[in-house]
């Protein structure tokens, strides 16, 4: 075999070689252009499934963000409305502060000056007071006067009705030995001189009975605590007279005296005397008053 010939083989079995790896090659390259294009059009089916979800889920998404704004600019609208009330609750309040302000300040003032005028009123309520005080003590030492005289008085009467009930007596006995010596001297044809008769007096005076023999009862019409005055439903009628002591009671209860000052006929003014301490002790309206307890 010739040196041509053993060149022409190699040469072909190299060919040959060179080829079969171009096929084999090919065919590898072959077999995986169709599993990467499988692959991609998978992918691509994918994707294509996975953009149709994001769409929806974006539209979805949308809606609910659409409703969301929606919501939200209701509730701004709201909280807008809320704002304006409350901006004008506040001016509002403000005013109601400024006006309440000047009330304290009006109030402060009037408190200042009421305070001077308690002050003031306070030292008159002394005044006053002292000088009641003072007056009580005076009708208190007139009114023991008043019963002294009275009772002197009383005691002076009682003496005029027994002379006048004695001298009364004496004239009848009087009388009736002038009538006695008549009749003896019409026996000789004398008379003694007339007298006039027991009847001709004038009746004895009465004495006037003490005010706890006449028993009298009312009620009291009206109280001035202040003054320590009340009034009462009897009068100069039913022979109250100045210088008489009444009893007041609620009940059971003692509350005070009401000595008379002064009396009209259907009714008359006294002091207040013994007052208890206590709101529930000083005497009302309509409380009943007694000479007699």
């Amino acid at each position: 075999m010739s040196t041509l010939t053993k060149v022409l083989i190699v040469l072909l079995t190299l060919a040959s070689i060179f080829l079969c790896g171009i096929v084999v090659t090919y065919v590898a390259n072959a077999t995986d252009y169709k599993e990467k294009f499988d692959n991609q059009q998978s992918r691509f089916k994918a994707a294509e499934q996975r953009a149709d979800s994001a769409e929806r889920n974006f539209n979805n998404l949308k809606d609910e963000t659409e409703q969301t704004k929606l919501a939200l600019d209701n509730k701004i609208a709201d909280l807008e409305r809320r704002i304006s009330t409350l901006s004008a609750d506040l001016k509002q309040c403000q005013i109601d502060r400024d006006d309440a302000r000047r009330k304290e300040d009006t109030w402060e003032t009037m408190v200042q000056d009421f305070s001077k005028r308690l002050e003031v009123n306070n030292g008159l309520a002394a005044s006053a007071q002292a000088e009641l005080k003072q007056i009580r003590a005076e009708l208190i030492t007139e009114r023991s006067e008043h019963e002294a005289t009275t009772a002197a008085l009383l005691e002076k009467i009682a003496i005029i009705g027994v002379l006048e009930d004695k001298s009364k007596q004496l004239l009848e006995e009087k009388t009736e030995l002038q009538n006695r010596l008549n009749q003896a001297l019409k026996e000789y044809g004398k008379i003694t001189a007339p007298t006039e008769p027991v009847t001709a007096m004038g009746e004895p005076a009465r004495v006037a009975a003490p005010a706890k023999d006449i028993d009298l009862q009312g009620v009291i019409t009206d109280v001035n605590l202040q003054e320590c005055l009340a009034e009462i439903s009897l009068g100069q009628a039913d022979g109250v007279t100045k210088g008489m002591t009444f009893h007041a009671t609620r009940g059971e209860q003692f509350i005070c005296n009401v000595v008379i000052i002064d009396v009209l006929p259907e009714k008359a003014t006294g002091w207040l005397d013994l007052l208890k301490e206590g709101a529930q002790n000083q005497p009302k309206v309509n409380d009943k008053i007694s000479t007699n307890l």
